[in-house]
């Protein structure tokens, strides 16, 4: 499945979820207004409204630019501008198609996530 990042109305990324339990559920909570901010000067984090299943999931992995992670001990959603550190509790639900750049310089915003409109 498509999934689309929009600012006011302009998309401005465009991922593909992966096939796992976790993107799934994901999937299930959309469409989701976020607020974004940096973290780490690596990644967007925004919270989720609810926990996501990690049923099979690894426990845990090395994140690259353009992924989009869930950190379970935080419930919250990351989107990898930069190469991350290995994280244990990170599972990743979805590979950005393209939007890195817009992602990086975003800022502090709301976002819309939705399944995309092709």
């Amino acid at each position: 499945m498509k999934i689309q990042m929009t600012v006011d109305g302009a998309v401005i990324a465009r991922a593909t979820l992966d096939n796992n339990e976790s993107a799934r559920d994901f999937a299930e909570l959309l469409p989701l207004d976020l607020s974004l901010k940096d973290y780490a000067a690596t990644e967007k984090i925004a919270s989720l409204s609810q926990k996501l299943s990690v049923e099979g999931a690894r426990d845990a992995y090395t994140p690259s630019v353009g992924d989009l992670s869930y950190y379970v001990p935080w419930g919250n959603l990351a989107i990898f501008y930069k190469d991350g550190d290995f994280s244990i509790g990170l599972v990743r639900l979805a590979r950005l198609d393209f939007g890195v750049d817009a992602i990086e310089h975003l800022g502090s915003a709301s976002v819309r996530i939705e399944r995309a409109r092709d």
